[in-house]
């Protein structure tokens, strides 16, 4: 039994945290969750304070998210190999070199190309916090009723971490300088960093020689088919950001594009919330398949909203299928994969959704551009169906 299974009772959230060390580990990441969801938003305020350019941010932006996804499963299989408590702090200081050597270059008026490859590196070296913190949920859970519920906690204190940190961001650069949110959210991602990495106790144990190889399961047709539902709803989130903002500016009222952006969000926290405090009889991957096809029936009443009001109902039921779907990913890739490659595989499902948010950003951006805002919510739509038939496809393939 892993070192940190305690007294299993009713799956609730008060249960999970009672876990022997749990609470530790869960609220020492927290500043880092926030830290990491400033740090898009912060480099954008960064280099265009700087530059005046919003075609220079978005390039250096761009240049950390790609690297993010494509190094991010690189560097989880060496925590994988290796360990948390030897490898996060490594992580975390290479990280914090490349941001401040980022900001350094961006108050100095250094040339673009060399802005794009520090951010390059700073987000090839970003910690994966979420997959660590995933992997010591499954260390201390595995196989017990409480799992769901643990990441479904999780999911939720991702999901209030990246409301509060572009605000957070947005108040501080605004109001001091332009580094400021950068330099904050390197800060709050150190602290809670090294504090968790100096929860020694519950860090699942490095993979012996030769156990890392195991990776070969990662292209198993039921992982793969879980990483295509997250760049399902990758698309389906970068196709809402670009339709919900040219919607409500169609309708002369841009001010409402972040409300109304942020009412599906809301609606998943309240969700997920409740889904994560009940113990559900039916099988995650029958569960799995239901969320999806909520989540692209709810896609047809956006196709005829007109007015405001109308669109924030219609926002509301996504939501209700967003914070369910999290949760089951997590589920599912635990026991999917073996222990001695999860970080990895949890890398890896994040690392689908940020390419399919930027690939749906695109594609509803083309859509938009060309005819009206409904034609983006039918991209979100196509997005939702091929995560359904992905997730279809996810439950007929067994373990």
């Amino acid at each position: 039994m892993p070192a940190l299974t305690g007294r299993i009772g009713a799956p609730t959230y008060a249960a999970v945290l009672r876990t022997p060390g749990a609470w530790k580990f869960y609220f020492a990441a927290a500043p880092a969750r926030i830290g990491i969801a400033m740090t898009g938003l912060g480099i954008v305020w960064l280099v265009h304070g700087s530059t005046g350019s919003y075609a220079a941010a978005g390039s250096v932006t761009g240049g950390f998210a790609v690297a993010e996804a494509v190094a991010g499963p690189q560097v989880a299989r060496l925590i994988d190999r290796f360990g948390q408590t030897r490898m996060l702090p490594i992580t975390l200081l290479a990280h914090a070199t490349m941001m401040t050597l980022l900001i350094s270059l961006t108050m100095t008026g250094a040339p673009l190309w060399s802005l794009v490859l520090t951010g390059v590196l700073a987000g090839g070296s970003l910690p994966q916090l979420s997959a660590q913190t995933g992997a010591r949920w499954a260390y201390a859970l595995r196989e017990t009723p409480l799992l769901s519920s643990a990441f479904a906690l999780e999911a939720l204190s991702v999901g209030v971490a990246f409301m509060v940190g572009p605000g957070l961001v947005g108040i501080v650069s605004s109001s001091t300088s332009p580094a400021a949110g950068s330099m904050l959210a390197t800060g709050l991602l150190l602290a809670g960093g090294f504090l968790l990495a100096m929860q020694r106790g519950t860090a699942p144990p490095p993979g012996a020689p030769g156990q890392h190889e195991g990776a070969k399961r990662l292209l198993h047709k039921r992982f793969v088919g879980l990483v295509g539902t997250n760049v399902g709803i990758g698309l389906f989130f970068g196709s809402m950001q670009v339709s919900v903002t040219a919607f409500a500016v169609s309708r002369g009222a841009p001010g409402l594009a972040g409300p109304l952006y942020s009412i599906t969000s809301l609606v998943s926290l309240f969700a997920g919330f409740a889904y994560g405090a009940k113990r559900w009889r039916t099988a995650p991957e029958t569960q799995f398949v239901v969320a999806f096809v909520w989540l692209a029936v709810s896609c047809l009443p956006l196709l005829a909203v007109h007015t405001p009001l109308a669109a924030a109902l219609a926002l509301c039921l996504p939501g209700l299928a967003i914070a369910p779907f999290q949760t089951l990913s997590a589920v599912m890739t635990e026991s999917a994969v073996e222990p001695a490659i999860l970080t990895q595989a949890f890398t890896w499902i994040n690392s689908g959704g940020a390419a399919g948010l930027a690939l749906g950003s695109a594609f509803a951006g083309w859509a938009v551009d060309g005819h009206s805002a409904q034609y983006g919510f039918v991209v979100a739509l196509a997005a939702a169906t091929g995560a359904l038939v992905m997730a279809v496809i996810v439950k007929v393939s067994g373990r």
